[in-house]
Formats: C-alpha cells, structure tokens, sequence
C-alpha cells in the first residue's frame, strides 16, 4: 500500500460530487448581496444549498449562519450568548471538561478579559458528562448561567453525550452543542434536540475547508463579532463564500458516507488490536460512540514516537486534536477521563471515514505489534 489515511477525525477528502459542485460555482461571477443579475443568480445558488442543508439538519433556512469554520461559530456562540446573558444579569459559562480547543479557549477568554466565571462539567471514565454534577449546579446557579455547551460527541473519543438531558435539565437557559464531528456520521436533528445553538464544519463531512456553519435558534437575538454589511442575520458580516457553501450542501446531501460500514472496519479493528495487544486500553469503548473514532492507549509508550512509527510506516493517525498538534502535552479530554499524564501521552487516536477499506486496516493491525515494541524500546532508552 502507498500510504494509508486513518485522520478522517482532523479532515476528510473531499466528495467528488462536492468538489465539482464547488469548482462549477467558483467560475460564477457575481457577489451574492448584489442586486444585478449576476449577483441575484449567485444568491439563487447559495440559498438552494442553504435550503439542502436545512432539511439535513432538521432547521429552518434562516436559522443557518454561515462561517468560516466550526471554530468561529463556536466562537460566535458562546461569546454572543455570553454576551447576551450578561445583560440580564447573567455571568456564569459552564462548559464540558472535555471540549475542543475552539470551546475551552474562549471561555477562558471571557474569563479573562469579559470577567465570566467559567465552571467545566467533569466526566466519568468513559468520557461521559457526570449529569448529575450539572443537573446540580442548574439548581443552584441556574438563574446565573449566560449558556451551556456541551459537544454532541468527543473529537478525540467518538464518545457521545447526552444531549437530550442536557436540554430537558435546562430550562429556559441557552445550550450550544458543538456538532462538527457527528454530523452525517450519527442522526443529528437541531429541532428534535430544541438546543439553541449548533456548530458545524464541512471539511468533516467530505466538503471543502474554510466553510462552516452556526445554527441559531429563531428569534434568540446575540450581539455580533464581525460588523460590517449585515451579511446572515447582521451577526456575521462579509461577503459570503458561495463556491465554499454550494460545496457543503452537495456534501450534506452525500450517501458516500456508509456509518455501517465505517462502523465494521473500526470494530474488526479493535478486535485485532485486543488480540495482538491485551494491555491496551480502548478508550470509551462501553459508551455510544461515533462509527468511525478510536483512541487507543498503549501502555510503555510515547504518542509522538509512536506517530512517527507509524508514519514510517506510512500511515496517517493522530495523538488527538488536530488543532493542538505540535504542542507536547498530555490531552486534556484523556486527562479528565482520568489518565495521569504517562498514560494520556501514550495514545494514539485513529479515525476512519467514507474512503477507509478492511484491508487498510488490517495493514495497520499488522504492523502495529512491531511499532508498540519499538516505541517501547525507545521509551526505556
């Protein structure tokens, strides 16, 4: 094999159907909020994948606000709804120990510069929210909570959570869910769920990077971060990316993801992988997880030898957030799921997507006992 790809979890190949729908856009003139004729014609093709999108998410078409990314509607969540709440007399954000990086940083933002308390929600071993410790502080806080988010599933375990709790222990306080990963991968409805905000990435799904989306709860009014020309709903101003937006919609609709079988290769491998190496420990495996994550610890290793082992090998995994790749330091979701630090940097998380074969993955189950041994060798050395 030339080069195996098990990094679906940072980004996916794009769909072939997604990146001609998107090259086709690109060669359209005309700027979306113009009134001529180019510009009517290329607002008609952005509001028609706006209006794919809707049915797939289960939202109204003004409720999607289109981004740049799944961190910047994040970003627009939380510090909008925080910045809603503080009018009312609201100062407390509460978040999950175990979010990703473009929620953890900034909440830690509003706490520094905004003045916010920040209170994060532990988890069990499993990589599961403790409800009872936030169905707790809702009765004791709740008339102080600006907004609640709480990622729909782990970026680094495919571990879901318990969302429809969440919204019914609530009430009438805000709750944002991070949804980038689950999206077409597990069933995802914004109006069955009744959450207030939903942040979505299409560069997960088998769309093209540097689109993403929030959707936002009709009639829930937040102050903007960008201002400018009143571009979706006067919160996220500037020219919007037609070609980026056509392509996420073609995606959205897709069926090239199969999550059965996505599903099947991830559970061969982690069979394969109980059987060539007892000691290691499948992370989350008793919770409902996604089909295609799985984040593994190998006792006696180094997650950054053992990526370079593997990609000698050249195979394409991950020590979990490709956002905190680089950065040599234990994984803060491992470390609240109750790994010390040795063994929270003794991971590696594989991911499998829509192009992932059986035989790849035996590939990798194959070479995999002689990369442990090795990074065990150079661990001891």
């Amino acid at each position: 094999m030339s080069s195996i790809y098990l990094d679906h979890a940072a980004t996916t190949p794009m769909f072939e159907s997604a990146l001609i729908a998107m090259t086709n856009q690109a060669s359209v003139l005309g700027n979306p909020s113009s009134l001529h004729t180019h510009g009517r014609a290329t607002r008609k093709k952005l509001e028609d994948a706006r209006e794919l999108l809707a049915k797939e998410i289960a939202c109204l078409p003004s409720e999607i606000i289109f981004t740049a990314s799944g961190t910047e509607a994040n970003n627009i969540a939380l510090k909008g709804m925080y910045w809603a709440g503080r009018k009312r007399g609201k100062n407390l954000v509460v978040i999950s120990s175990i979010e990703h990086h473009a929620i953890l940083d900034p909440a830690q933002w509003l706490a520094t510069h905004e003045g916010a308390e920040v209170i994060q929600i532990p988890v069990n071993s499993d990589g599961v929210i403790d409800l009872a410790f936030l169905t707790d502080l809702i009765a004791k806080r709740g008339p102080e909570i600006a907004v609640i988010s709480v990622m729909h599933s782990n970026n680094e375990t495919g571990v879901i959570q318990p969302i429809a709790a969440i919204v019914a222990a609530s009430g009438d306080i805000a709750v944002h869910i991070d949804a980038v990963q689950s999206f077409k991968k597990v069933p995802l409805s914004f109006d069955a769920l009744g959450v207030s905000a939903l942040s979505l990435s299409a560069h997960k799904i088998g769309g093209p990077l540097g689109i993403g989306a929030l959707i936002l709860k009709r009639g829930i009014e937040i102050p903007s971060l960008l201002h400018g020309g009143g571009q979706e709903r006067e919160i996220r101003s500037g020219t919007l990316n037609a070609p980026g937006i056509v392509g996420f919609a073609t995606a959205a609709v897709s069926d090239d993801y199969n999550a059965q079988s996505v599903a099947a290769i991830r559970d061969r491998f982690i069979t394969s992988i109980q059987a060539l190496i007892p000691e290691a420990v499948i992370n989350g495996l008793t919770s409902e997880r996604l089909p295609g994550i799985v984040n593994v610890t190998f006792p006696g290793t180094q997650s950054d030898t053992l990526l370079l082992l593997m990609d000698a090998q050249k195979i394409s995994c991950s020590t979990g957030s490709a956002c905190s790749a680089g950065v040599h330091e234990a994984s803060h979701v491992l470390l609240a799921m109750g790994h010390s630090e040795i063994t929270a940097q003794s991971s590696l998380r594989f991911s499998f997507g829509a192009t992932s074969t059986q035989s790849e993955c035996d590939f990798v189950t194959s070479v995999l006992p002689d990369v442990i041994a090795r990074a065990r060798a150079a661990n001891i050395s």
